[in-house]
């Protein structure tokens, strides 16, 4: 302790006898203080200064002492520092001053400046003075001075406009060499619109106002399309600016630095941009100004554009035609516009506080308000048509919707209720429906309301198995009325005879108008048919009696079909059809009488015309095919030729036999159709076997309705034409149901023309028709074909045996040639032989089949042995 002490001692002695070092030490003080310390003579000639007021005039010591430095402050300053510092050395008062100082004629500082007067010990008067920097601090002052006055002005609802100017114009102020714009992005966020810019040329702000946004786009176009800040610090070497470096170089522009303006929610609402005229990169102090400038302008854009939808709001509130009424949680009434008064009569202040039910005109049952609650808590609104009651009594409809608005919990604060008064269009929608489904010169229910009404009946007969009849009445002699009278009188009559219809029916019964003279009437709750025969007869009486309108007697009756359902097991419209097909069948038989519809007739014909629908379906689709059966020479083994039958590859039967579908087109104009296809599937067929060297005829079957057609022959030579590879006499047709041919002159000319073409015929089932002798007589047929079902039975049958040898006989007295079909075994093709028939086919020979297995066929057929024993 004792030579810490000593040296301690021995220090303060140093400093208290050396004054060298004592000096030595304030001068290091002086030199290191922050702040410029000054010392000037009464002439103010600076005498002492430390090294912090060296650098902020950015001289040397030596270019400052004796000196005043006069020449380096502007003239202003310069009259105010000298009044000063005199007043000082005079009165020798301390004086504290905030001042600007501004060196080297561009930079301006805020200063405190503290000068006292010092007398040394001769009387010299000297000026002792201390600088202290407040220019950071006077410009947060600045700032938040701004940031107030710009927050006064965005609460009292100033323009926007003069919002984002003053807001512009105080980082301008701050920042002189900043140059500022805002833009705002339109409604649909696609443009951007000059909002304020006062420091940028006229001609840019022009050229810019509109810019679409997008990657590229500039600075602020690119930062309002990423919604990230974009620094631009050469504008003239930037991508982003290549298509407008022009422009930003006439403005005298070097660098922009662009911050998007976000909402709260970060949506984008337009840009703020600080430009240089000059290459400058920004400091984080920069950054920082310009993160502040657009979070501000954020606050009032967001604050005008409330202000808008407040206005806009409260302008739809107060001039809506639709009614408003605003309640409280508890569906107290709070708020209420005037087409609500206008709407209920009620004022706002008669409704103030009370429960929407004063409305509420009991039409709706309360399960009605039940479920309508219950949608409106479950799914935050509800919305129908509901009848209320005004305050003068008057019931008026109104098309409501009712919303619950929740705050950020999800708590209901309040419903609102949105109406309009549909009672007009109710009204008119009534008429329509009037109009719609009742006769406007009857008053009877039209066809549409017969339909409904008709329906309904049909559905209760099914429920309570009862049945019910439709009778289709048309007036005889109505039209002589017309003729005779006019058709006001028609009128008349008509609402008369209506009038007394609707009476003969019972109570349940409908009677509907349908058009002209035509009346439907529908009569229910019956067993049987026999039921509905007294109302039917009340119906003719009620229509036959004599009108006497004026001094005019008339007298018309009515015919009526009628059909019971469900006996006719068919829809509504087809029962109101096939009465009226009944009601024809009662004229026809004298009119004046009602007639029962034929559901076992129309069944067959439905039955019949959905086969022929069928076929031409099945023609369409390409599901009918050829098979082939063979026919050969039993004494030589050739075969000479093969008959073509038809198939119908059905997807759900499979493949069906010609006698399945064949007899229902008889005499149909399908059957040409279907005719036509088989000859040309015939010829396709020839010309493929001979491009593979199989020379082999094809016999088609025709009908006699087909081959009694006029343009027969043309039609043939056209098919004929189609297949020009195919010679003509290798087609062969057989004439079927040669009974049905009724003019065989006129046939002999169509098979002689057919000749010419180099077509032959055959007589096919030979000998089953009562005139097959003639047929064979005046018929330039070749060959005759014996039928099946004489062959198959001539082993034991001695009549069928008689028979075949007749037919063989008459061939050869003709000198025609003869073929048996229906050979089924070996003993049938000896017998054939030995009466003299050589050509035969069947299934002893071969059963029908595709046409891509005839040739295999062919290789492998052989004579049975025992037919040429």
């Amino acid at each position: 302790m004792t030579s810490e002490q000593n040296l301690h001692t021995n220090t303060l002695t140093s400093f208290a006898e050396n004054a060298n070092v004592n000096e030595m030490y304030l001068r290091a003080v002086f030199n290191n203080m922050g702040d410029p310390i000054f010392v000037k003579d009464q002439d103010c000639r600076l005498l002492l200064v430390n090294d912090a007021f060296c650098s902020i005039f950015s001289l040397p010591r030596e270019e400052i002492i004796g000196k005043t430095l006069a020449e380096k402050v502007p003239a202003s300053e310069r009259e105010h520092f000298l009044a000063i510092d005199l007043q000082v050395l005079k009165e020798g008062n301390e004086i504290l001053c905030e001042e600007t100082l501004t060196t080297n004629g561009q930079q301006t500082k805020n200063i405190l400046t503290r000068k006292n007067r010092f007398i040394d010990a001769y009387g010299n008067y000297f000026l002792v003075g201390v600088i202290h920097d407040i220019t950071q601090r006077k410009q947060t002052e600045q700032r938040e001075k701004s940031r107030t006055k710009i927050l006064e002005l965005i609460t009292s609802g100033e323009p926007l406009n003069h919002i984002l100017a003053a807001i512009v114009g105080a980082v301008e102020q701050e920042n002189p060499n900043m140059l500022c714009s805002i833009l705002l992005l339109d409604d649909a966020g696609k443009h951007l619109l000059s909002s304020t810019a006062s420091s940028l040329p006229g001609f840019y702000t022009e050229a810019i106002h509109g810019i679409e946004i997008g990657l590229g786009v500039g600075s602020c176009g690119t930062a309002a399309y990423t919604n990230k800040r974009v620094i631009v610090d050469d504008i003239q070497n930037h991508p982003y600016w290549a298509p407008y470096k022009e422009l930003a170089q006439s403005a005298g522009l070097g660098s922009c630095w662009s911050e998007p303006i976000r909402s709260v929610s970060g949506k984008v609402l337009g840009t703020f941009a600080i430009y240089h005229h000059k290459v400058n990169h920004p400091s984080a102090a920069d950054l920082a100004v310009i993160e502040q400038t657009a979070s501000l302008a954020s606050i009032a854009i967001e604050k005008k554009q409330a202000q808008e939808k407040l206005t806009r709001a409260a302008s739809v509130f107060t001039h809506a035609h639709e009614g408003i009424m605003l309640t409280d949680a508890n569906s107290n009434i709070i708020e209420v516009n005037a087409s609500f008064s206008r709407m209920t009569g009620y004022s706002e202040a008669e409704v103030l506080g009370k429960n929407p039910r004063l409305l509420q005109s009991k039409r709706q049952s309360p399960e009605f308000y039940v479920e309508m609650w219950d949608t409106i808590l479950t799914h935050g609104y509800w919305r129908g048509e509901i009848w209320n009651r005004r305050k003068n009594g008057e019931l008026y409809a109104e098309m409501l919707t009712i919303s619950a608005v929740k705050n950020s919990a999800g708590v209901v604060q309040h419903y609102v209720s949105l109406s309009t008064d549909i009672t007009p269009m109710k009204h008119y929608q009534s008429q329509l429906e009037r109009i719609a489904h009742y006769d406007t010169l009857t008053n009877l229910p039209n066809r549409e309301l017969l339909a409904d009404r008709l329906s309904q009946a049909m559905a209760q007969c099914q429920r309570h198995q009862l049945s019910l009849a439709v009778a289709f009445m048309d007036l005889d002699g109505f039209k002589a009325v017309n003729d005779n009278h006019g058709h006001d009188v028609g009128d008349e009559l008509l609402i008369a005879v209506s009038q007394r219809m609707k009476e003969a029916l019972r109570e349940g019964d409908t009677l509907a108008r349908i058009g002209g003279d035509e009346f439907i009437a529908i009569i229910v709750d019956i067993d049987k048919f026999e039921d509905s025969e007294l109302v039917l007869k009340r119906l003719l009486k009620a229509a036959q009696d004599p009108i006497l309108l004026g001094e005019t007697r008339l007298q018309v009756s009515a015919s009526i079909g009628v059909t019971l359902y469900p006996q006719d097991g068919v829809n509504a419209e087809q029962l109101m059809r096939h009465a009226d097909q009944a009601m024809y069948v009662a004229k026809q038989a004298g009119k004046n009488c009602y007639h029962l519809f034929d559901t076992a007739k129309d069944s067959a014909i439905h039955s019949h015309r959905k086969n022929i629908d069928d076929i031409y379906s099945a023609l369409a689709l390409d599901q009918f095919v050829l098979h082939y059966q063979p026919k050969v020479n039993m004494h030589s083994g050739a075969v000479i030729g093969v008959e073509a039958l038809i198939r119908w590859q059905h997807p759900v039967r499979g493949l069906v036999p010609p006698l399945a579908f064949l007899p229902v087109i008889e005499e149909h104009v399908v059957s040409l159709e279907l005719g036509e296809w088989v000859i040309d599937t015939a010829l396709t067929q020839i010309k493929q076997w001979r491009l593979i060297g199989l020379n082999l005829p094809i016999s088609v079957n025709i009908s006699a309705y087909q081959l009694q057609q006029t343009n027969f022959t043309t039609r043939l030579a056209a098919l004929l034409a189609a297949h020009p590879e195919v010679p003509a006499n290798f087609l062969e047709l057989e004439i079927l149901e040669s009974s049905a041919l009724h003019d065989t002159n006129q046939v002999s000319e169509t098979m002689t023309a057919c000749h010419q073409l180099g077509v032959s015929f055959a007589l096919d089932d030979f000998g089953t028709g009562y005139s097959s002798l003639t047929y064979l007589k005046r018929l330039p047929a070749h060959l005759i074909k014996i039928d099946q079902s004489f062959v198959r039975d001539m082993l034991e049958d001695a009549d069928d045996l008689a028979i075949v040898k007749g037919v063989v006989g008459l061939a050869k007295a003709f000198q025609r040639q003869v073929i048996a079909e229906g050979v089924e075994t070996p003993k049938h093709g000896k017998a054939l032989l030995q009466l003299g028939c050589e050509l035969a086919q069947g299934y002893g020979i071969a059963r029908p089949m595709p046409g891509n297995e005839i040739v295999q066929w062919i290789t492998t057929w052989k004579t049975a042995g025992s037919w040429l024993e």
